[in-house]
């Protein structure tokens, strides 16, 4: 029997490297409104609470509600026409993936990026893989990670919550086989929501420090190492 039965992936410096894709459509949106430009480096950071955060962090200081706005609409186009040119799964990830299906895990993605993008990235990345998949959807309720209601309800989909998202208490059963991989400090503040073990991957944006200070106790730097820990639990 694998150590967990159930896997709940972040995307974006997980599974994906989508930095670069992430960073020349920031700087698209902001030189429409003359603004000035990101360095990879700030958007690595400004990542992982959603794209409007995203947005937010890059423009001017005092920048007005409604030209913010404006901005995110640019970078929402320009994404969505440019969300692959430069993104693809880091090494190694579809191997694992492949191995986790073959022996019986459930896996399931959650993230704070746009569920338009997550869902066409995924099922032109990972086709046929997931269980589950959910980008940001707060307009159904849902709240965003690092609230526990994103892998509650990818949970309910693969049939193993113990109820809807927000509802009832976790079952201890289901915490016990189900962990949550990911790269930031978001994604171990969500599985401690979660109330599962969580698994800190240092190829990601952050990187080790961050998981470190971030209270991450697993970390795993190859996913050939992440296998062993979800698959063999060492």
């Amino acid at each position: 029997m694998p150590a967990f039965e159930t896997v709940v992936f972040d995307l974006d410096g997980t599974l994906l490297d989508t930095l670069d894709d992430l960073h020349l459509s920031t700087n698209a949106a902001l030189a429409a409104h003359d603004m000035p430009a990101r360095t990879l480096e700030e958007v690595r950071r400004f990542v992982g609470n959603g794209i409007a955060l995203l947005i937010h962090r890059a423009v001017p200081e005092g920048t007005p509600a409604d030209v913010e706005a404006a901005v995110l609409a640019d970078f929402r186009r320009h994404y969505g026409a440019h969300c692959e040119d430069h993104t693809g799964p880091y090494p190694g990830i579809p191997e694992l993936l492949a191995h986790l299906r073959a022996a019986g895990v459930r896996i399931a993605v959650v993230s704070n990026k746009a569920d338009f993008a997550v869902q066409e990235l995924v099922a032109r990345q990972f086709p046929d893989t997931f269980d589950a998949v959910l980008g940001e959807c707060e307009e159904r309720g849902i709240r965003k990670k690092p609230a526990p209601d994103m892998v509650e309800a990818a949970l309910e989909q693969m049939g193993v919550a113990s109820g809807a998202p927000g509802q009832g208490d976790p079952s201890p059963a289901d915490r016990a086989t189900l962990a949550y991989v990911g790269d930031s400090e978001v994604d171990v503040a969500t599985a401690a929501n979660v109330g599962c073990a969580c698994v800190g991957c240092a190829w990601g944006f952050r990187g080790r420090e961050s998981l470190l200070a971030s209270g991450a106790t697993v970390i795993v730097d190859t996913p050939a190492e992440l296998e062993r820990v979800l698959l063999a639990g060492a």
